[in-house]
């Protein structure tokens, strides 16, 4: 019955959670299903939650919410819920949110059929939360441009931050086998970049082999014929060492860039954070790098406005940053999480002082960005084109220093260009985020 339903798939939240959403299209397709971007013409939609942060969870909320207004206009029968909110907060949310008809949680992906025959069959609510297991290995569909990809090698936590839901969410650390990873990735196809993601990726077969596999895997994904570049995402810092800074510095196929969320820069706040470094050693770890791989592109993202955050630590992050000098960053004002350490917390810090300590560190990063992308000016850039911007009327692409989705762009003139190529573009211009160019051929 369910091969002849309509399916529409929203997915929100982070590129975890795409992956998994990719993973359940690949399920529904295997299955026969039909999918449709047009959430009008669905029979059954599927909302991938996110619920890491409180805006977060309003967002899954009024999507659900907003998907319902096509139960009386159009023609929907069914909306699952899946993914973190459902799996953190079923307790909470199944008696309210009755526009739901089925509930999967994060491990229940593969009962999507069963959970929804059942509801037709008894034209009753399912809860299926907690009832599959961990072995959803679909195939994908990718949701991305087609000449990227995101590969997750884990799921799960081992930090406890005491700002973050994830380990009460996702659980504990688990690594994904090595030989699944590199069929999924080989299943791909040709991809021009592989981002490599997960909540920790540094951690990576600790769990599963006893001792970190996270440079051999990348050395063996960098094998494989189909994957042109590899990029990494959500490296924490304590775990960076020496044999994985000569894989990213000696495999060509290495994106010279990291990710490394360091969320703060004073000791006393890192502590309260349960973070493991310090001010010192990330200074060094900052410094490593750049004397391991010249020209390295760092990334990172801060939290402003943590419980007893002083004025005075905010203006030494401040400080921190003005040294450091990363090409790129993304700052957020502190949320207050239920069920976590620092909700627990006092003083909180007042949101109106929160927000404005966010502001500034933009407006200040915003000038170090500016400063560095501007020395790219009269220099040829390798540009890996993602498309066309058809409001600036020219080609957008990302150079070795930006990641899809969150980072700054170069937007380049060019006689002839194919998506998901690399060209050469010379600089012309800079602001605080993006890059401005054009080709040789463009220019003669």
């Amino acid at each position: 019955m369910l091969e002849n339903k309509k399916f529409g798939v929203i997915s929100l939240g982070c590129d975890k959670n795409r992956v998994d959403s990719e993973k359940l299209i690949g399920l529904l397709k295997e299955r026969g299903c039909s999918l449709t971007d047009d959430l009008s013409q669905a029979e059954i939609v599927v909302v991938n939650t996110c619920a890491f942060l409180e805006s977060a969870r309003k967002e899954s909320i009024d999507t659900i919410l907003e998907c319902a207004g096509y139960k009386k206009n159009g023609k929907l029968e069914k909306i699952v819920v899946t993914g973190c909110l459902p799996q953190k907060f079923i307790g909470e949310l199944y008696d309210p949110l009755t526009e739901a008809d089925v509930f999967l949680g994060i491990h229940d992906y593969e009962k999507i059929f069963e959970a929804l025959e059942a509801s037709y069959a008894g034209n009753e609510r399912e809860n299926y939360v907690g009832k599959g297991s961990d072995g959803f290995r679909a195939a994908r569909v990718l949701t991305t441009q087609p000449h990227y990809a995101y590969l997750k090698i884990a799921d799960g936590c081992y930090n406890h931050c005491t700002y973050c839901l994830i380990p009460k969410i996702r659980g504990k650390y688990v690594s994904y086998p090595m030989e699944d990873l590199l069929k999924e990735a080989e299943n791909l196809g040709e991809v021009s970049e592989l981002v490599v993601v997960a909540q920790d990726t540094t951690r990576y077969g600790e769990d599963l082999y006893g001792v970190n596999k996270f440079p051999e895997l990348l050395h063996r994904l960098s094998l494989l014929e189909n994957v042109r570049r590899i990029r990494l995402l959500y490296c924490y810092p304590d775990v960076i060492g020496d044999e994985l800074i000569a894989e990213i510095r000696d495999n060509e196929k290495i994106v010279k860039y990291i990710d490394i969320p360091l969320q703060h820069s004073e000791d006393r706040v890192l502590k309260l954070m349960n973070r493991k470094g310090t001010r010192k050693s990330y200074l060094a770890l900052i410094e490593k790098l750049r004397r391991e791989i010249p020209d390295i592109a760092i990334r990172s993202t801060f939290i402003s406005g943590f419980p007893t955050e002083t004025e005075k630590e905010f203006e030494e992050m401040k400080a921190f940053l003005r040294e450091a000098e990363l090409v790129n960053c993304g700052f957020f004002a502190y949320s207050r999480e239920p069920d976590t350490a620092a909700a627990r917390m006092s003083p909180q810090v007042h949101p109106s002082t929160k927000r404005r300590r966010v502001r500034e560190l933009y407006e200040m990063q915003r000038e170090i960005s500016k400063k560095l992308l501007s020395s790219f000016v009269g220099k040829e850039l390798e540009v890996l084109c993602d498309g066309i911007d058809y409001e600036k009327n020219c080609f957008v692409g990302r150079a070795y220093f930006s990641a899809p989705e969150i980072d700054g762009r170069v937007y380049f003139h060019a006689r002839e260009v194919m998506q998901g190529e690399t060209y050469k573009v010379v600089i012309n211009s800079a602001d605080s985020y993006d890059l401005y160019g054009e080709t040789e051929d463009y220019r003669s």
